[in-house]
C-alpha cells in the first residue's frame, strides 16, 4: 500500500471515531480529565453534606391537631417560625427538634396570616437547640443551587434539592391549603415542595436559609394536583421583618403591604365572568375613604393593572407600598371615574 492511501484510511478512520464521540455526547476521557471531573462530583456532594450537617438541627417538625408541618429555629430563646397556615388557630403544638426524639410543647406567640407566619416559643429550651442562619434576600439569584428541608409527608429530616428559578414571584395561596394570602417577592424553587415541608427551610450552599417553603403551583389540568418542580418560598427578609416585631412587640405593627382600606367583593357581568371589585364598605379615613370611594363603586383598575376579581387586586397591592400613590378606576352609577389614591396600611 502507498504511503498516500495510508494517510488517507487513517484520516477516514480519524473522523470516524470523532463522529462516534460526538453521537455518545463523550467529552476528554484522558485520566486528567476524569481525575477532575470526579473531584468536581466530589467537592459537590461534600458541600452538599456539609450543609446538611449543620442546618438540618435547625429544622423542626410540627404537629398540629389537624395538619402537620415543618419550623425553622429562630433564636437560642426557643422561638420557632413557621407557616400560619400550619398552626392555623391552635395555641398549643408538638415540636420535635433534631436533638431529641420525644416532642416538645409549645405555644404560639402570634399568626399572621396576611403573610403566612407564624411564630411559636418551646415551653422549654432544650440544650444544644441551634438557631438558623438566614440569607440575605437581595442576593438571592436565579440558578442558585438550594436545598429544601423539612418533614414532607411526616418524613422528618428530609431534603430535596434544586435551585432557585425564579425571584420577585407574587403568589396567592388557594384558602383550603393555605391562609388565602396573597405574598410578593416569593422565591421559586425547582427543589421538591411537599405537604409537610410547609414552615421548613430553603437553604444555599452556605448554610443560610433563603426562605420558608410555603406551597407548590398546582396544575388544574392536573385535577389541580401539584405541578412537578414549582415551589415558593416566603423570602427571608419577609419572614425576619414579621419575626422580629412578633418576637419584640407580640404582633405586627407594620406589615409593609400596601392596602385600600376596603371590605369587598368580586363581582360578574351579564355572562357570569368576573368583571371587578365591589367595594362592600371603605373604613373612615383610610386610603379609599379620603380618595370618595365607597360603598357601591365597583374598581376595574389599579393603576394600569385590570381588576377583576379580589385576587387580581390582591396581587396589584402586593407589589406596592403603603404611602405610595396610584390611579384607580372605578365604575359608579354607569359612569367611569379615576382618581388618584395615596395608599394605606394592611
Amino acid at each position: 500500500m502507498d504511503a498516500s492511501l495510508r494517510r488517507a484510511l487513517h484520516r477516514v478512520v480519524a473522523s470516524a471515531a470523532l463522529v462516534c464521540c460526538l453521537a455518545a455526547g463523550c467529552t476528554s476521557t484522558t485520566p486528567k480529565a476524569r481525575q477532575n471531573s470526579a473531584t468536581t462530583a466530589g467537592d459537590l456532594q461534600g458541600q452538599y453534606q456539609k450543609v446538611v450537617k449543620e442546618v438540618l438541627p435547625s429544622v423542626v417538625q410540627i404537629q398540629a391537631r389537624q395538619d402537620l408541618g415543618s419550623g425553622v429555629v429562630y433564636d437560642d430563646k426557643g422561638h420557632i417560625v413557621t407557616n400560619a397556615h400550619v398552626v392555623q388557630s391552635e395555641k398549643s403544638l408538638k415540636v420535635t427538634t433534631a436533638n431529641n426524639e420525644e416532642p416538645l410543647t409549645a405555644s404560639l406567640v402570634y399568626s399572621y396570616p396576611e403573610q403566612d407566619l407564624a411564630v411559636l416559643k418551646l415551653d422549654k429550651v432544650p440544650a444544644g437547640l441551634r438557631p438558623a442562619s438566614f440569607a440575605d434576600s437581595e442576593k438571592v439569584e436565579v440558578g442558585q443551587i438550594v436545598l429544601a428541608m423539612g418533614s414532607p409527608l411526616g418524613l422528618s429530616s428530609s431534603v430535596t434539592e434544586g435551585i432557585v428559578s425564579a425571584t420577585g414571584r407574587t403568589v396567592s395561596e388557594a384558602p383550603g391549603g393555605g391562609t388565602g394570602a396573597t405574598i410578593a417577592n416569593m422565591v421559586q424553587t425547582s427543589a421538591a415542595i411537599n405537604p409537610g415541608n410547609s414552615g421548613g427551610a430553603l437553604v444555599n450552599l452556605a448554610g443560610q436559609v433563603i426562605g420558608i417553603p410555603t406551597l407548590a403551583a398546582t396544575d388544574p389540568d392536573l385535577g389541580n394536583n401539584a405541578a412537578p418542580g414549582i415551589g415558593f418560598a416566603i423570602p427571608a427578609s419577609m419572614v425576619r421583618t414579621i419575626t422580629d416585631q412578633i418576637i419584640k412587640q407580640g404582633k405586627v405593627v407594620d406589615s409593609g403591604r400596601a392596602a385600600l382600606n376596603i371590605s369587598a367583593r368580586t363581582v360578574v357581568d351579564e355572562r357570569y365572568q368576573p368583571a371587578g371589585v365591589a367595594v362592600v364598605s371603605a373604613k373612615a379615613g383610610g386610603a379609599a375613604d379620603k380618595a370618595g370611594i365607597g360603598p357601591g363603586d365597583i374598581i376595574t383598575k389599579l393603576g394600569d393593572q385590570p381588576i377583576t376579581t379580589i385576587t387580581s387586586l390582591s396581587e396589584a397591592l402586593a407589589t406596592d407600598k403603603p404611602g405610595q400613590k396610584t390611579s384607580v378606576t372605578f365604575q359608579r352609577g354607569g359612569s367611569q371615574k379615576t382618581v388618584e389614591v395615596t395608599l394605606g396600611e394592611q
